[in-house]
């Protein structure tokens, strides 16, 4: 082990990687909140009017849900981070959800919001499958989390085919 590699994982276990995780559950907590402004209203608007599937959950159940996987979500990638692991492809799925509420929900385009979670389904998968290289709790972390966005997946196939 290098000189480098003592330093890192040093820095890795003081007080600051708690100041990490802070910023990983602020990066969701902002996520969550514009997903959240993305569709506001929409609940009362045109989504509460829409055809869903019988399998679509009653709209209370979204916000603990979302709640519980952002939340395991930063903690899965500080885990990877304190193992010193990359996270580019965890903020790239990151991206990718935020952008899923605005395209489904606040413009109402059921076909391309199929597109994105479909990309956001694959990256997750594939932060699955990476973290558990750096840390088996951080990929089981993610994996409620990827089976919920498969599970939105359906929802959002279901009411495009409906609408």
């Amino acid at each position: 082990m290098s000189t480098a590699d003592v330093a890192t994982r040093t820095d890795r276990r003081s007080p600051r990687p708690w100041l990490v995780l802070v910023g990983l559950l602020a990066a969701t907590a902002v996520v969550a909140a514009l997903g959240a402004w993305a569709n506001a209203g929409e609940t009362t608007g045109w989504y509460q009017d829409a055809e869903k599937p019988p399998w679509n959950p009653p709209s209370w159940v979204f916000g603990p849900v979302w709640t519980v996987l952002y939340v395991a979500m930063a903690v899965a990638a500080w885990l990877v981070w304190r193992r010193g692991g990359g996270l580019g492809l965890w903020w790239t799925q990151l991206a990718f959800n935020l952008a899923w509420s605005p395209v489904f929900f606040a413009l109402q385009w059921l076909w391309p919001g199929l597109v994105v979670i479909l990309v956001l389904d694959v990256l997750v998968a594939l932060c699955v499958w990476r973290f558990r290289r750096s840390s088996v709790a951080a990929a089981w972390l993610m994996v409620p989390y990827l089976a919920w966005t498969l599970y939105a997946t359906t929802l959002n196939a279901a009411i495009a085919v409906l609408n």
